[in-house]
């Protein structure tokens, strides 16, 4: 018997629910119809009640695993999930969701042996976020994949299918795409806040990515959000749950909410007057399971008249149904999953899938005069910076506990060699900038960086954020806006001091960790070499190390655009897209999404289109051959962008379409091939229809977007085509 249900004490046959063999259907309705109304109620919480008298044990809904096992002890720790992003490679991010699941079953059963069924030792996990990344001060938007709709789409759809399995029969654990659907900030206001959005830019840029985890990649679950969308509290929403979510995509698992989110219906967005009121209207609406208190009033609301027990009934079916494909009523013999040892979580092969995955993150901004990568025979090299030896920095936020860090300074003392003097100050705090009334200055660290630089043949860098400055609200106790950011500037002393060093005159390599763009704008101007390591996990320093010293050839791309300052951008409020990320922003960024620099050199050419003219309905092949014309092994992120030259509506400046990471020798060439479907050449009108309008479409492809700004950093030629759609409006499915 299952560790998770006792042996049923009635006499007689056993129960349809505990038979194996019977339909899952079968075996979920065989269950709920043996609960009372305040058994089905306690499973809607989630911290759900043990039933003794069917022998069902307590079972805790809430887990985590946005990079790695989050919040249970020791685990994996990837980079965070903008740094994944970063990579351009959603095979690889499979790789890490399959880790991160194989660990979480393995500690599972290990906690179910030992009896402890708390909160984070389930096996329904609330990752990936999947909300895009519209506005940089947002503080989760390190939790997401970025800023634009295809990438989180594709990036988002192979972490749910690693976390979910591939068994017929049974789910290896259940993914949670979060929070649908409209929700990036402000984080203070997101109890209350109202976001109001178009049609078209609903189903254009802020819903894509959850079709098609719900779609292809068969999440299990989804996450409603804190804030109301259009009016609605997304929790309780016809809209997004009832008429998109399962009549039009099909989805036909459980929802959600967020935590305290059903109280919000009446505390905050004051839709409702009474709790009653609100857990009726959210399971109503389609929400089965509250993360909070607020459904344990749904016995009331079903005396009082405000909700059937049938629609109790058909929420309780989804969640006990998720149950039952997790294998908990089945003898762990018949559950593969469950055979997963405990030795798999914090393995030395998953510790060197973190670094290959951190490595692959990290993005080369600037290496002027190549300066990079650096000689690991060096007289000296000054390591410089709050973030340098910093064990918080590799984490980010939502992480677990390695059993071993490896910060940015013990990676760069690890690889350089034995005659090289590794010089380390951390020359300010990470956001102080005041004097103290007691103690030392702001600028007192100033003086032994200064020492460390001036007997150093190169510095290194090492500033930026923490989780502890943005973040979730309540999680980021630094943070200027209850997680979110007010400046996009390097914070504290770190300008001041970065630009003191820069005044010896050494050679300067600037590596800046954060979870969202910073707007190093004097780096730019003055540092000669610029490196983006995100928050890039336990093995982030040797990743950095081996970039800095030319063991691994850079290839991260940005997932998200580096603007100047927030000058550049809209009310942090307004959740139109106009001006807002690559692909409708007017204004020159820092850096462009898509960019990234390596050590090495690509050339593109031969760029084919299968046709020249299509049907309206029909698809086209784009083909390009890409070469290594450098003298060492590289990847390049191959990347295909679209243009609707004809829209008869405002459509973006053009579109990421595909993207492929790639390996290549010296002088050694491929072909890559992309196909554009109908549905990634149609637009959404302001109606929020999808439509397939005839007209010319310009195609590019090359390790960049099309913008002028890309060209200008990255010197790098991309080829252009243009085929036509001919034929009448086709309407396409959303």
């Amino acid at each position: 018997m299952n560790a998770n249900v006792k042996q049923h004490p009635e006499k007689g046959d056993a129960p349809i629910y505990l038979d194996p063999n019977q339909p899952l259907e079968k075996r979920v309705d065989d269950l709920v119809s043996r609960l009372t109304l305040e058994e089905k109620v306690s499973q809607m919480i989630n911290n759900s009640s043990a039933i003794p008298r069917l022998g069902i044990f307590e079972y805790n809904w809430w887990n985590e695993c946005l990079h790695g096992v989050a919040a249970a002890g020791i685990a994996t720790v990837f980079p965070q999930a903008i740094g994944m992003a970063a990579s351009f490679n959603d095979k690889l991010l499979y790789k890490v969701a399959c880790a991160i699941s194989d660990e979480a079953r393995a500690k599972h059963h290990e906690f179910v042996r030992q009896e402890d069924r708390g909160i984070f030792k389930g096996l329904t996990f609330w990752s990936p976020n999947i909300n895009i990344f519209r506005d940089p001060r947002w503080g989760r938007g390190q939790e997401t994949y970025g800023e634009d709709p295809y990438l989180t789409g594709r990036m988002g759809v192979a972490f749910v299918k690693g976390l979910q399995g591939d068994h017929p029969k049974y789910l290896k654990v259940v993914a949670t795409p979060k929070h649908y659907a409209v929700h990036s900030g402000p984080e203070p206001m997101r109890h209350s806040f109202d976001a109001r959005v178009s049609e078209k830019d609903l189903r254009e840029t802020y819903l894509p990515a959850f079709k098609e985890c719900i779609i292809e990649g068969k999440a299990e679950s989804i996450m409603g959000a804190y804030n109301r969308t259009n009016g609605e509290p997304c929790c309780a929403s016809p809209t997004l749950l009832q008429k998109i979510l399962r009549e039009e995509w099909g989805f036909d698992g459980y929802v959600v909410s967020d935590c305290g989110a059903i109280n919000d219906i009446h505390a905050n967005h004051k839709v409702t007057n009474t709790p009653e009121e609100s857990a009726a209207m959210a399971v109503n609406a389609g929400c089965d399971l509250n993360c909070g208190r607020a459904f344990e009033s749904l016995v009331n609301a079903v005396k009082q008249g405000l909700i059937s027990e049938e629609a109790i009934d058909r929420a309780v079916k989804r969640l006990f149904k998720a149950r039952f494909k997790l294998g908990m009523f089945d003898p762990p013999e018949m559950v593969p999953y469950a055979q997963i040892p405990y030795e798999v979580n914090d393995c030395e092969e998953h510790r060197k899938l973190a670094l290959e995955m951190a490595r692959e993150s990290i993005v080369l901004l600037k290496n002027e005069g190549g300066l990079l990568p650096l000689r690991k025979d060096l007289k000296a090299i000054a390591v410089i910076g709050p973030n340098a030896d910093s064990k918080k920095v590799l984490l980010g936020n939502y992480n677990g506990m390695p059993s071993k860090y490896v910060t940015a300074l013990e990676g760069i003392r690890a690889k350089v060699s034995p005659n090289t003097r590794v010089y380390y100050a951390e020359g300010c705090h990470l956001i102080n900038r005041k004097d103290s009334g007691w103690g030392p200055r702001a600028t007192a660290g100033f003086a032994e960086a200064l020492a460390a630089a001036q007997r150093a043949d190169v510095v290194i860098m090492c500033l930026g954020l923490t989780a502890e400055i943005e973040g979730e609200e309540g999680n980021a106790p630094r943070s200027e806006a209850n997680g979110d950011r007010v400046s996009l500037d390097l914070p504290g002393m770190q300008e001041e001091l970065l630009k003191a060093v820069c005044a010896i005159g050494k050679p300067v390599v600037l590596v800046v960790f954060s979870g969202s763009p910073v707007s190093i704008n004097y780096a730019q101007e003055n540092v000669p070499a610029i490196v983006q390591a995100w928050y890039p996990g336990e093995e982030g320093g040797t990743a950095i190390a081996d970039v800095l010293f030319g063991d691994y050839n850079p290839a991260g791309r940005l997932p998200v655009t580096f603007v100047k300052s927030v000058d550049q951008l809209p009310p942090f409020t307004d959740y139109s897209m106009k001006g807002r990320t690559y692909r409708y922003m007017k204004e020159e960024p820092l850096y462009p999404f898509g960019y990234g620099l390596s050590y090495t050199t690509f050339e593109y050419s031969n760029l084919t289109l299968s046709a020249e003219k299509i049907e309206a309905g029909q698809s086209i092949t784009v083909s390009v051959d890409v070469k290594n014309t450098g003298k060492i092994a590289g990847d390049e992120v191959v990347q295909l962008y679209l243009k609707d030259l004809e829209a008869s509506v405002d459509v973006p400046i053009h579109e990421l379409k595909g993207f492929r990471r790639i390996k290549l020798q010296p002088g050694e060439s491929t072909t890559v091939s992309f196909t554009l479907t109908p549905r990634q050449m149609a637009l959404i009108d302001n109606d929020g229809r999808c439509i397939l309008e005839p007209g010319r479409f310009r195609v590019t492809v090359g390790g960049r977007q099309p913008d002028e700004r890309s060209e200008a950093l990255a010197g790098s030629k991309i080829l252009t085509g243009e085929f036509t759609v001919v034929g009448e409006n086709m309407e396409l499915e959303y």
